[in-house]
This record gives C-alpha cells, sequence and structure tokens, in this order.
C-alpha cells in the first residue's frame, strides 16, 4: 500500500478513470469527483486520510447525508462513487482492501448501460480511412474490442505473445490480473495481423512495449484516453449521437451475443465476470428491448 501525498492529483487521476475505464460521461464523471471531494473534506475534518478510512468513518459519512436532508436517489448516487473511488483506489495500490463493501445504500433501481447498434457498429467502421497507419490499427481495435468484449485496459494490455491465430484465441489480463481465454474472430486476426505487417513492423517501438500490440505514434503502448478520443471522433463521423466510450463496445459485445441466442454463462466467460448476477443486466437489457418492440408493432398498441 502507498501513501496519498497529492490528493488533488490522485482525484484528476480517478477522474480519468471514470471517463476512460468506466464509460461514464463527462457529467457523471463530475458529480462522481465532486461527491468524493466532499468525503475527502470530511474525512479531513476527523484527522482521517482517505486510504485509511474504513468502513465505520464511510458509514458515518453517510448518515450526514440524511442528516442534511439530502434525498435517497442522491445519496445512493454518493454512496455508488464512493464505492467507485475505494475500487479505484485499491486498483492503484492506495489500499490494500476495499472498506465499502459493505457500505449500504437505498436501492434505486438498475441503470442500463448504453448500447450501439450493430447498423451503428458498422457506421463507425465505413467511417475509418484504411489508406493511413492509423486507419490500419484502429479498424483493428474496433474489431478486437466489440468481437471480444474487451475492457480499455484489456485491450491496451493486450500482448502479441498472448495471441494465438491456429487457434483463433487470445488471452486476456482482467481485473485483478486475472487471465482469460478468449476467442477472437478470423476477420478481427486478420485485420490485427495487416497491423502487426504494415504498420508496427515498420516503426521504432520504445524500449518496454516489444510485446505490445497497439502502439501510438511513438512507440509506446496506447493510453486509456487515447482509445477514447478514437471511439469518440469515428462515433462523431458516423453521425452517432449517443454518449459513447471504449466500454459501450463491450455492452454492445454482450448484448448483440445474448440477442443471437449465446448462453448467459458463455457470455459471463467471455467478459471475464465473476458473477452471473453482474452479466445478467445484459439479460435485462434484452427483454427491455423485447417489451420496446411489443409496444411499438403490436397492433393493439399501435392506435
Amino acid at each position: 500500500m502507498r501513501p496519498i501525498t497529492d490528493i488533488s492529483k490522485v482525484l484528476e487521476q480517478y477522474g480519468v478513470y471514470l471517463r476512460i475505464e468506466k464509460g461514464l460521461s463527462d457529467n457523471t464523471a463530475r458529480g462522481y469527483a465532486t461527491d468524493v471531494e466532499h468525503l475527502v473534506s470530511y474525512l479531513r475534518s476527523e484527522g482521517i486520510s482517505p486510504e485509511n478510512a474504513d468502513g465505520v468513518a464511510l458509514e458515518l459519512f453517510v448518515g450526514t447525508l440524511k442528516d442534511l436532508g439530502i434525498q435517497a436517489r442522491s445519496q445512493a448516487r454518493i454512496v455508488s462513487g464512493i464505492k467507485s473511488f475505494y475500487k479505484f483506489l485499491q486498483l492503484e495500490g492506495y489500499t490494500d482492501g476495499n472498506p465499502t463493501l459493505l457500505l449500504p445504500a437505498p436501492h434505486i433501481g438498475r441503470h442500463l448501460p448504453e448500447v450501439l447498434t450493430v447498423d451503428e457498429i458498422d457506421q463507425m467502421l465505413s467511417c475509418i480511412d484504411m489508406s493511413t497507419p492509423e486507419g490500419i490499427r484502429n479498424r483493428a481495435i474496433i474489431e478486437a474490442m466489440y468481437g471480444c468484449g474487451l475492457r480499455v485496459s484489456e485491450l491496451i494490455g493486450l500482448r502479441l505473445s498472448s495471441i494465438y491465430a491456429d487457434e483463433q484465441y487470445i488471452i486476456v489480463n482482467g481485473k485483478g490480473n486475472k487471465q482469460r481465454l478468449v476467442p477472437i474472430s478470423p476477420i478481427a486476426l486478420e485485420l490485427i495481423a495487416n497491423y502487426i505487417h504494415d504498420v508496427r513492423g515498420t516503426m521504432t517501438i520504445k524500449k518496454g512495449n516489444d510485446d505490445i500490440v497497439f502502439l501510438n505514434r511513438r512507440g509506446s503502448a496506447l493510453s486509456r484516453q487515447m482509445v477514447f478520443i478514437i471511439i469518440k471522433q469515428l462515433c462523431e463521423l458516423a453521425g452517432i449521437r449517443k454518449t459513447v466510450s471504449p466500454h459501450t463496445l463491450r455492452h454492445s459485445f454482450a448484448t448483440h451475443l445474448l440477442e443471437g441466442g449465446a448462453n448467459l454463462r458463455a457470455i459471463q466467460q467471455m467478459l471475464g465476470h465473476e458473477s452471473i448476477a453482474t452479466t445478467e443486466i445484459y439479460m435485462h437489457i434484452d427483454r427491455t428491448m423485447l417489451r420496446d418492440e411489443i409496444l411499438q408493432h403490436h397492433p393493439r398498441n399501435r392506435r
């Protein structure tokens, strides 16, 4: 565990994590960051640094929200932000454990993630200029993320030594450094192979990045921010007005598999979810789409 020496820098890094890794909108990310700032201020008044706060200290903070008359929905959002913040601190090595695991919050219902249609994915791909090195790379990136359901951290950490083209599998390093085997399509493999041969093979690669698949112009691994920018720009070119992030491709991957008849357990393994309950949100999305289709097309609802 390492101490927090500059909380403002940590909060800035947390904001990037929310937008890129979690796929939250700028407004939502700012809201979470503001809520965490309130928590940090409260802990400071109690003489507690964020990385040393325990569950009792956090419950006392949540208790003050109710005393201030903050509505249950807002309380739930704040608790959600706190949990996200401590998950981030744990991932970055600032805490050994997560004191928010048993932190209670009002139940407000489930947020359904944004999903792209297959046509919208195709529109994004059609906007890529394959005559440029960046276009060749970006096409391979989109195919890998959408075709394998990868998190952005898993994409930028993908290694050449983890691609088994003959078997059509890749090894992915997921959350908690847990590895999983993920099938990859022949199309994605061909695009990655073309990128490696035509683009990557002509680059001067910086030391330490020799085994990383996707690189920037300077020969270094891509950042999360860069992948976010690539996807955002493609959506703008395609005229897609949804709030889209790298995580949207992962949600779309899972939803389209379910719509195509894939088993929920298989999707769970592909996504690397420890609990089937996490994957079941896509079942809810599928039911929601079914409901919308019925309401839109059933003759008794078209009057």
